[in-house]
């Protein structure tokens, strides 16, 4: 009975989440069609969406399974420029669009998860602060990798190069494709708000149905005694790089969204550097670790409020940092969260007596 309820409690938690994120994409859709949004908002939307697919892909791996990792614009690297190559390749061909930019977010993926496992053999043999520098490191080299390929394909086959493009040795007439620091140029525009809002809410679905699970069992077991967890028998290794992966593959998928939102892909540190992965910790850590529900709220409101109060001026980072302030008090001082917990208690007590009234009435 009490793990019926249980059950019950953890599907409506997770539906609380799903109903918030389509409830909000109704009313942005209802304002953008009415004129209410302005241009300006409306270029928000898909990255607001991409950082919050980001920002859950980070929570399994920081909250869910214990590791602090700062490499996660490395993973978003991957699957832009490997989704993008496959689109920027293919858009001269009959392909549609949408079978066209569904193969993209395979490619995208898989390439973040591939590259996950690469990483994960020697990273995840270390912990705590060791594994951040290590992560970090390998964000760094893969940014800079990209920004230092330049990529062609002719009928020969695929040319690469560290060098310069000359050195593709290109038919006649064959651009690059990935030209070095200048990226990828004329990728197609798929990405909408739609589609990003699916994304993330598949992103939930992964992420959450893999908590529940026997496997995301094993995973808290590991993050909250490790040798516990290895004296039951649980095969840490490999629900760590399962962990791990995972969310490696969720990052390469807002990758992809990344990629297809903009017409000129670059790998700039100001897009996959270490900034970045640091950002997107920051809204983990104030939605709450663990919580995913909580980064997707945090990211939307740290993300959006710098352009609200861009009117500001020179008082708009004050301000911002004075919410970052009152974010992370919230969620983390002690007595919010005692003020919390029995604000909780006392709405579920409530609710608990209403059901009971009514039970009694029925009999």
């Amino acid at each position: 009975m009490s793990k019926t309820k249980t059950l019950s409690k953890t599907g409506r938690d997770h539906l609380i989440t799903y109903g918030m994120v389509i409830i909000i994409y109704i009313v942005v859709e209802i304002l953008l069609h009415a004129g209410l949004i302005n241009n300006q908002m409306q270029g928000l939307l898909v990255p607001v969406c991409y950082y919050s697919v980001c920002a859950v892909a980070l929570n399994l791996c920081v909250g869910i399974l214990g590791e602090l990792s700062l490499g996660h614009a490395g993973f978003m690297c991957v699957g832009a420029f490997a989704s993008a190559i496959w689109s920027y390749q293919m858009q001269s061909t009959s392909m549609p669009a949408g079978l066209r930019f569904f193969i993209a977010f395979l490619i995208g993926i898989a390439a973040a998860m591939i590259i996950g496992v690469i990483i994960g053999i020697p990273v995840l043999r270390l912990n705590g602060d060791y594994l951040a520098i290590v992560t970090l490191a390998f964000g760094e080299i893969i940014k800079n990798l990209n920004s230092a390929l330049f990529l062609g394909i002719d009928s020969k086959g695929i040319h690469l190069s560290l060098k310069s493009a000359i050195y593709l040795n290109l038919e006649d007439g064959v651009d690059p494709i990935v030209n070095g620091a200048q990226g990828i140029a004329g990728t197609p525009r798929d990405a909408n708000f739609t589609i990003a809002v699916i994304v993330l809410l598949i992103s939930l679905f992964i992420v959450q149905n893999l908590i529940d699970s026997r496997d995301g069992r094993a995973i808290m077991a590991i993050r909250d005694n490790r040798i516990a967890a290895e004296a039951t028998g649980i095969n840490v290794t490999k629900y760590k790089m399962l962990a791990f992966v995972i969310s490696a593959g969720i990052a390469g998928a807002a990758g992809v969204l990344y990629s297809h939102n903009i017409s000129t892909l670059v790998s700039q540190s100001q897009y996959f550097g270490y900034n970045v992965s640091i950002l997107i910790l920051v809204y983990v850590v104030l939605g709450g670790i663990g919580n995913m529900r909580g980064s997707v709220i945090a990211t939307a409101i740290l993300y959006i409020l710098p352009e609200l109060l861009r009117g500001l001026n020179k008082y708009r980072m004050f301000v911002y940092s004075i919410v970052l302030i009152v974010m992370m008090l919230l969620n983390w001082a002690p007595a919010a969260v005692m003020f919390r917990k029995k604000l909780f208690a006392r709405f579920r007590k409530n609710e608990g007596t209403a059901e009971g009234g009514r039970k009694n009435g029925t009999a």
